[in-house]
């Protein structure tokens, strides 16, 4: 990847974080493995970490909630497919622009948000990404 990660660019918040000198190297691949999930597809914390054969749900989440403003965080997710608390709108924004696979809300959720339709959207970290080719 070709983004300078040690000037600043991928920390918390935003604008007003402090500059990290150097990602943890786990923090670095989680991060590379969100950029490669293709517009309209997703991968759950656990998929991730399978992916990566390092850590688990957990430290793929604190890792997104730490560092994961400048990747695209809306495309790591839960399980269940629920929106990030907090995040439901902004995160469906991104959902409906890329087209990624919604299912309608229970009726009895509350503010009826939608929710991503798992089978269809989730990625398996081969087929229909970047260049489309499997990870080594």
């Amino acid at each position: 990847m070709s983004e300078d990660r040690t000037s600043g660019s991928r920390t918390g918040a935003g604008p007003a974080d402090p500059v990290i000198a150097e990602l943890p190297v786990h923090a670095e691949r989680v991060l590379d493995v969100a950029d490669l999930i293709p517009p309209g597809r997703v991968m759950t914390y656990g998929d991730v970490a399978e992916w990566l054969g390092d850590g688990g749900p957990r430290q793929v989440g604190r890792v997104m909630a730490l560092y994961g403003s400048a990747a695209p965080w809306w495309r790591v997710v839960r399980a269940d497919g629920t929106l990030l608390p907090g995040h439901e709108l902004r995160a469906l924004g991104h959902y409906r622009e890329e087209g990624t696979p919604l299912r309608p809300a229970p009726r009895d959720a509350d503010g009826h948000v939608p929710r991503l339709d798992m089978k269809r959207a989730r990625w398996d970290g081969v087929t229909g990404g970047p260049g489309d080719e499997a990870h080594t």
